[in-house]
């Protein structure tokens, strides 16, 4: 199984980002997805995961409302969609998957694998 995580950058605050997840060995639409994200210094923390297909994702407080999780089974992708970014969703943003649903979801040991991180930058 590989993921390679992809579209991060540098943004403006208020602005929006797409970052993906091109996963191989997994079906994207029965297996648990999750982003999480990470700064210096600090813990992997949780932004969203999502079970199998049709299964809502959930999100953490700080994104809800503002992120938008999605997948395409066709290309066994996963994305992440970032509006209204905030200097302080500044981070490496990491993908991660499981083959079932936990309820341990925003527990990044609940992942068995990971992409490698990609850099999300939000600053003026």
């Amino acid at each position: 199984v590989q993921l390679q995580a992809s579209g991060g950058g540098w943004v403006q605050p208020g602005g929006s980002l797409r970052l993906s997840c091109a996963v191989s060995g997994l079906s994207v639409s029965t297996s648990a997805m999750a982003w999480f994200r990470q700064t210096p210094g600090k813990e992997r923390e949780f932004v969203v995961a999502a079970g199998e297909r049709g299964r809502p994702p959930r999100y953490s407080n700080s994104v809800k409302g503002r992120f938008i999780f999605s997948r395409d089974n066709a290309k066994s992708t996963a994305y992440l969609q970032m509006n209204s970014l905030k200097p302080e969703d500044t981070a490496i943003y990491y993908c991660a998957a499981r083959r079932l649903w936990i309820t341990t979801y925003t527990k990044d040991v609940s992942y068995d694998y990971w992409g490698q991180g990609t850099q999300v930058t939000v600053s003026s």
